[in-house]
Order: C-alpha cells, then structure tokens, then sequence
C-alpha cells in the first residue's frame, strides 16, 4: 500500500463515488478507478461493491478505513515534524455558522497575512458533526462550543482548549412574550438548527431545568431563517449574542438572558497527538483574543 492510493480510497469512500472523488482530487475517472483496482490486488480482497449506482464498502473496506485514517493523519503529522515547526502545508478547520461569522474572520485573515504559506481549508457543521470529523481526521481540528454532556470528548480521544465564551440569549418575537424563563416560552415552537447543534441541547437542557418541554422543534439551516421565523411569530430560538448583533439581528426580536447555562465556552478540539504547527500557530491566535 501507498499513501496516493489510500488517499484515493479515502476520497471514494468520502465523496460517495468514483466521479466526485476525481473531480476532487483533479484526477481522471479511469486512474482513480485503476488505482482502487490496484489496491483491491494488492490486498487481495475487494474493498466496494457496487448497488445500483453506489458504490458501498465491503466489510474489509470497512476494516480498511479507519487505518487508512490514522496512517495518512500521521504521514501529514509526519511533514510538518520535519519542516523546521513553521507553519506549512494544509490546515482544514472545522467550525460551527455562528463561529465561522461572527469570530473567525478576523482571526483567519491574521493568520493568512502572517501564514501565507499555509492553505486554510474551512468547513461548517454542528457540534456533534464537527467532533466526529476531528475524530475521523476529516478536519485537523475545529472550533465548537463545548458539548453539554462532559463525556463527548473522551480525554483519550481528544485535546480542547478554550478561546472564547458565548452568551446564549433566548429570542422571542418583539414585544409579544416578554420570557424571562423558560416557563413563559412553554407551548411555543423552539426554532433551532438540527440534533447535533449544541447550542440546541443547551436549550433543551434549560427547559427541562423548569420541569418543560417547547410544543415542537422546527428545525432550520441558517440564523437568518430563524430569527426571522421568531419575528413573525412561528416560536422562539435560543442563539448567541454575539452573531444576533454582529447581523444586527437583534432590532428585530427581543432577546433576554438564561442565567448561568447561557454562558457556554467555546474550544478548539483536536484529535490527541494530532498536532502540526500550522495548528498550534491557529491555536495561539485563538487563545491570545485575535477574535
């Protein structure tokens, strides 16, 4: 086995398909298929089956993937230990919408302006999703807030650290439930972004503190749709201060504290012994308050 061919085997398996994976990796269909080929008689056993127009891994591809994970993890980890500890090479951070808008610009363009070297790869999700691409080493760390349960970031796993703290505000529509609990909101739909989000769980943990559940939870993909659900009257949302008044969001709802569960930190999580350079210049950023 080579790295080239299990990066290609990886790409397969992550864009769902021989195409994808090509255009992907700015290679043509028939080397990417030859390469999957080669690797398969390398082995000596198929690594796909092909359903339909899928292509669905075989229980030895299934085997093959997570050590496909870590040895090419470690042949970047292995780059950057031997490149003088500067900043190089490739960085993919994962983050969360309300991150990625309202405290990461700033940090990303010092880091660029200072590392141009480095190519800063983003991509969003929520919490849940984010700590599953570090652990996959999809990503090579990502910014979240921190998980409400204690035990979702197992210490044998991963890494965190905490650059920043956020204020979760509950959003009502203006003038119509002045909420100061959670009792005020029962019976209201909770707009929210989908299971995973953890600002979601905060949420859910704050009305069951007071003994309720929201009527129902309509889910949404973007702070915009949800506050302006919230104005015209279809619920209430919980969000973070921060990203309400940096979109100027806020003139057009009410906002009112959650006490203490609204103060939630914010970490960068990496997968433990995945570090680089690139990462620690990134973590630096983010602990000295570049945000």
């Amino acid at each position: 086995m080579d790295l080239s061919a299990l990066t290609i085997f990886r790409a397969v398996v992550r864009e769902n398909g021989v195409t994808r994976a090509a255009a992907k990796l700015n290679r043509v269909q028939s080397n990417v298929t030859t390469r999957i080929r080669q690797l398969e008689e390398t082995l000596g056993t198929d690594l796909f089956i092909r359903d339909g127009r899928r292509l669905v891994l075989t229980p030895a591809g299934e085997t093959l993937l997570p050590y496909a994970e870590r040895l090419l993890a470690l042949a970047e980890e292995a780059r950057h230990a031997v490149s003088e500890n500067r900043p190089q090479g490739r960085l993919r951070l994962g983050t969360m919408e309300s991150t990625a808008a309202s405290r990461l610009p700033r940090v990303l363009a010092t880091y660029h302006q200072r590392w141009p070297q480095v190519t800063l790869e983003l991509a969003t999700g929520v919490t849940r999703a984010l700590i599953e691409s570090v652990r996959t080493f999809e990503v090579d760390a990502a910014v979240m807030a921190r998980p409400i349960e204690p035990d979702t970031l197992p210490a044998e796993q991963f890494e965190f650290v905490p650059v920043f703290e956020e204020e979760l505000a509950l959003v009502t529509p203006r003038g119509q439930h002045p909420a100061t609990t959670a009792r005020d909101a029962a019976g209201l739909t909770l707009v929210a972004f989908e299971r995973g989000c953890a600002y979601r769980s905060y949420a859910m943990r704050w009305y069951e503190q007071q003994g309720i559940r929201p009527a129902r939870v309509l889910e949404l993909g973007s702070y915009h749709a949800i506050v302006a659900c919230v104005a015209a009257g279809a619920g209430v949302a919980v969000a973070p201060r921060s990203v309400l008044e940096l979109a100027r969001l806020d003139g057009e709802v009410d906002l009112h504290p959650m006490g203490e569960l609204g103060r939630v930190d914010t970490l960068l999580v990496w997968r433990k012994g995945h570090f680089s350079a690139a990462l620690n210049a990134m973590r630096d950023l983010l602990v000295s308050g570049s945000s």
